[in-house]
């Protein structure tokens, strides 16, 4: 699934932070941290980050073609 734009519970606008945090999560930074530096305080959008799973790279494998 495709990270969403918007948090489902307060509306506020998060999908512009997504790429930065994907890419410094990868580096093994602390998520805490990252969503403290991008100013990411509400409980409701840190959950959208810490619980967001990839998985359309498996869901691709079982495309038709």
């Amino acid at each position: 699934m495709y990270f969403p734009i918007r948090c489902f519970t307060c509306g506020s606008v998060i999908g512009q932070h997504y790429e930065d945090y994907a890419k410094q999560i990868k580096e093994g930074k602390n998520p805490a941290k990252i969503l403290n530096s991008m100013d990411i305080d509400r409980y409701c959008c840190r959950r959208m980050f810490l619980s967001h799973v990839e998985v359309m790279d498996k869901i691709v494998k079982y495309r038709k073609y």
